[in-house]
């Protein structure tokens, strides 16, 4: 088995790019927050979540994972994944693995393996599709059963796709579902004009499956982080018996335990992101080992934070509550932990589940 590319550290320019990403989503826009959009959008009000769309487009989030020739920036997997940890950081409402990473591939499987059912009249739909997502003028989502039951936010999405086995299709938001994160809302995908078909679509999507996992490990990663910088900033600020609750040791090994989690599992992180760039063998489990580490992490960082917080830490009045949910709605995501750790078992035992198509 040849063993998955490691890398020491990301580049300045990703770096960068991230800091950016932070001051932007921090600013908020058009005196929007962040977690002010996120409490609007679960409300029904897309406005302020939309607006903040609408800046990532202009710092090229949304061109990431698109082509040139359509406009986009082709950029790596590892370029998604800084982007999507800052997404995750800031609790950004709306499809983010769907619009970001999953969609755009599925498209330019469409319009360069030349799967469409139409020929040459589904190429050009699709590639105006790309270029809208690209441009920042299109919002995105998809389902995939069984992996992906539901189409998160189909309501909000301009165009929702339908994927499984050998065919993809155009759809429509059903009936619609609870998630435990208001602002992640659920939908079945009642399936219309078939756009794509035959053996070659299978593969686009197993590849789509992986890229959203990896982009859904990078948003759990982010939140996890913003939760341990939460409980940080609430021990040092609440006192209990004259001093600062993160003064007591019991409090700093929790701390740190969370600390030390999510910074063993960014390298997983980054180093599956350089795999599937290098379509590396290993891809497939280098991702899932990735999601398992993260999501690991983050529920870490998530319990450690109602530890430290207290009851308020219950409370949907208290922002932690928009990133407790965010990380239990994404736990199971894109693949339950029992899934992904059965994909990294399977591999490490040579029983064959490994490549670009896992999980």
């Amino acid at each position: 088995m040849m063993p998955a590319p490691m890398i020491s550290a990301r580049s300045p320019e990703q770096e960068q790019f991230a800091g950016a990403l932070h001051d932007m989503l921090g600013a908020g826009a058009g005196g929007a927050t962040t977690t002010g959009a996120a409490r609007q959008w679960a409300a029904g009000d897309r406005a302020p979540g939309l607006g903040l769309w609408r800046e990532l487009a202009g710092l090229g989030v949304t061109a990431l994972t698109v082509p040139p020739q359509w406009g986009g920036l082709g950029a790596s997997p590892l370029d998604l994944v800084v982007c999507c940890e800052e997404i995750g950081h800031h609790a950004l409402p709306g499809p983010v693995a769907e619009s970001l990473a999953a969609v755009p591939l599925l498209l330019t499987a469409l319009c360069t393996e030349h799967l469409g059912t139409e020929g040459r009249r589904d190429e050009e739909l699709c590639a105006g599709w790309l270029t809208r997502l690209a441009d920042g003028d299109l919002l995105a989502t998809l389902a995939m059963p069984p992996r992906l039951p539901y189409a998160v936010d189909a309501d909000a999405a301009g165009l929702v796709l339908l994927a499984s086995a050998d065919t993809i299709r155009l759809a429509t938001p059903g009936t619609r579902h609870q998630s435990v994160d208001g602002s992640r809302r659920l939908y079945e995908a009642r399936g219309g004009r078939v756009v794509a078909h035959g053996p070659a679509v299978t593969e686009a999507i197993r590849r789509a499956l992986t890229v959203g996992a990896l982009a859904s490990a990078a948003q759990l990663l982010g939140a996890g982080r913003a939760l341990l910088e939460a409980s940080v900033r609430h021990a040092t600020l609440r006192t209990q018996f004259g001093r600062p609750v993160g003064a007591f040791q019991a409090v700093k090994h929790r701390l740190a335990d969370v600390a030390i989690g999510l910074e063993f599992a960014r390298p997983l992180l980054d180093a599956a992101a350089v795999a599937l760039a290098g379509s590396c063998p290993t891809a497939g489990r280098d991702v899932s080992a990735a999601k398992v580490a993260c999501a690991d992490a983050a529920h870490q960082a998530a319990r450690a934070a109602l530890q430290v917080h207290g009851a308020i830490g219950y409370t949907r009045e208290h922002d932690l509550s928009l990133w407790l949910t965010k990380v239990r709605a994404l736990l199971p995501a894109w693949g339950t932990q029992a899934e992904h750790r059965a994909i990294v078992l399977a591999a490490v035992g040579g029983t064959g589940l490994i490549g670009t198509g896992s999980p």
